[in-house]
């Protein structure tokens, strides 16, 4: 069962460091980012298990170099949610081209 982690953080290179921090703690993949307020809050969202996803977030949350502004696990995120995280990982990869 896949859950889905966020992490909200401001500024571009924090949210770099949430996600380093996260995909060297645990066996989580990147599954997109958001960017709002022209970067000023920056949305980073993993995939992997329960557990690896919780050991992410929790410690992105007491390692990062600057605290989130948020943050949250979903265990068993709604295919909706997956459809929308889809759709922000979609749209990243056509700008990427």
């Amino acid at each position: 069962m896949k859950s889905v982690g966020m992490i909200e953080v401001s500024g571009v290179t924090g949210a770099i460091d949430c996600l380093d921090i996260m995909c060297k703690s645990a066996d989580v993949e990147f599954v997109t980012w958001e960017r709002k307020l022209g970067g000023r809050l920056v949305t980073v969202v993993v995939q992997g298990n329960v557990s690896a996803v919780t050991a992410a977030v929790e410690n992105a949350l007491a390692n990062g170099i600057i605290k989130p502004v948020a943050h949250a696990v979903i265990a068993s995120p709604h295919e909706e949610t997956w459809r929308l995280l889809q759709l922000s990982a979609a749209r990243i990869a056509k700008k990427g081209r």
